[in-house]
């Protein structure tokens, strides 16, 4: 059966999207079959395809679901995931000390991936409101609190990583939602500082000086800024005394591993430094597929999730690393160029979420593995081993394709 030109589903079918999409899946799929083969056990590479599978078919149904429906259903979708999340911590399956699972069929599934982009949708109904004006007290903290209480779920089961990836996308939100972006400044100060202050005060110091220079040269509410910088300064100084009492002992090697981590070669630092070693040795052109004697020889834990990344570099070596890194560019100023081809408030705030959120996640996944981040343990999207993650980054997709699709037809505010 032959699809006719003129049908207008396929006529407005986003072929750059779907095909950087298509690109990145494929690649991640190469990679933990190279993973699996070298663990002697396939299994994982078959629960991902399955997965795609799955998640394909998800995306296949959100596409084709009015566009009004995510304007329409954002916060009851929205409190069903919060019920989710809520219920993880009572009935939750304990992986790697944090109960983020739940167990359906024999199959484990991750509420805190989807979570995301239902958050997303929900915070971009409120923020696209005709009666929201972001700019007053109460409508902020409402914009804050949307985030916060999933981020608060998570945080209790827990899982850091995961919730620190809820807070990308709260600034370009509030920002293009009318939000000063000067204010969330002055707001952000404080939080900066006390999360610098964990790591050193030579650290905080240098912010110290940076945002003095930024906020004199900025020459407004110069009184305002003084304060911001001076409490941020208090609170670099507190977090940095308490340091040692409020966070767990792998949570302070994690951080001390990160700027130095041949502090414990064998221990926190291992992950850090075997990752580098592997995309080192890739060279130019890789070892070649299956050839990696890192990534054969299982020298890194968990390759296939957190660290895929070393596998495309110690195979496919820079060109492949380049490849992947190229892709994620060209799927991100896609979605950019599709927000910014709409001219709905709520589709527009859908996809800087969306943009947000992968942009955080492919910066600090790289990142990490290259040395550059803390290892916090997040996934890289599209590629990383995880059906519910792979399931939810697709439904993301199918959410911007609609949006395109129907980028003329947009009524809703």
């Amino acid at each position: 059966m032959m699809i006719s030109d003129d049908n207008p589903q396929w006529k407005h079918l986003d072929f750059v999207l779907l095909g950087a999409t298509l690109m990145l899946v494929s690649i991640g799929l190469t990679a933990i079959y190279s993973v699996s083969h070298g663990a002697g056990n396939m299994s994982n590479f078959y629960k991902q395809v399955l997965w795609f599978g799955v998640g394909s078919i998800a995306a296949l149904i959100v596409y084709f679901l009015p566009y009004r429906a995510f304007h329409d259903w954002a916060y009851p979708v929205y409190f069903v995931s919060m019920l989710a999340l809520a219920v993880v911590l009572i009935l939750g399956k304990k992986v790697a000390g944090s109960l983020s699972w739940i167990s359906i069929a024999g199959a484990s599934f991750q509420p805190s991936e989807l979570t995301k982009f239902t958050t997303i949708i929900a915070l971009a109904r409120f923020l696209s409101d005709r009666s929201t004006d972001i700019r007053t007290l109460k409508d902020f903290g409402i914009a804050i609190g949307i985030v916060l209480l999933p981020v608060t779920l998570i945080m209790l089961q827990p899982d850091t990583g995961t919730a620190l990836t809820y807070l990308t996308f709260i600034v370009p939100m509030i920002v293009l939602a009318g939000f000063e972006f000067y204010y969330i400044l002055i707001i952000s100060v404080p939080l900066v500082f006390a999360l610098v202050g964990f790591i050193n005060l030579y650290g905080l110091a240098a912010i110290a000086v940076a945002s003095l220079l930024v906020f004199i040269g900025m020459q407004r509410t110069l009184w305002l800024s003084i304060v911001a910088l001076g409490s941020g300064v208090f609170f670099g100084i507190m977090t940095n005394i308490y340091a040692v009492r409020v966070l767990k002992p792998h949570q302070l090697k994690r951080i001390k591993t990160f700027i130095d981590p041949m502090s414990d070669p064998q221990g926190a630092g291992y992950n850090a430094l075997q990752a580098k070693v592997a995309i080192g040795s890739g060279g130019l052109f890789g070892k070649g597929f299956l050839q990696g004697t890192q990534t054969q020889l299982r020298f890194i834990p968990a390759q296939w999730t957190d660290f895929i990344f070393c596998v495309i570099g110690e195979e496919f070596g820079f060109i492949g690393c380049a490849i992947v890194v190229l892709t994620y560019l060209i799927l991100l100023l896609r979605l950019i160029n599709i927000g910014a081809m709409v001219k709905n408030k709520f589709a527009l705030l859908v996809i800087a979420g969306i943009v947000s959120i992968f942009l955080g996640h492919i910066v600090v996944n790289i990142g990490m593995t290259i040395g550059l981040m803390p290892v916090i343990g997040i996934p890289l999207p599209f590629l990383s081993y995880g059906g519910s993650a792979l399931l939810a980054n697709l439904l993301a997709i199918a959410v911007a394709m609609n949006i395109y699709r129907n980028r003329r037809d947009l009524s809703f505010s």
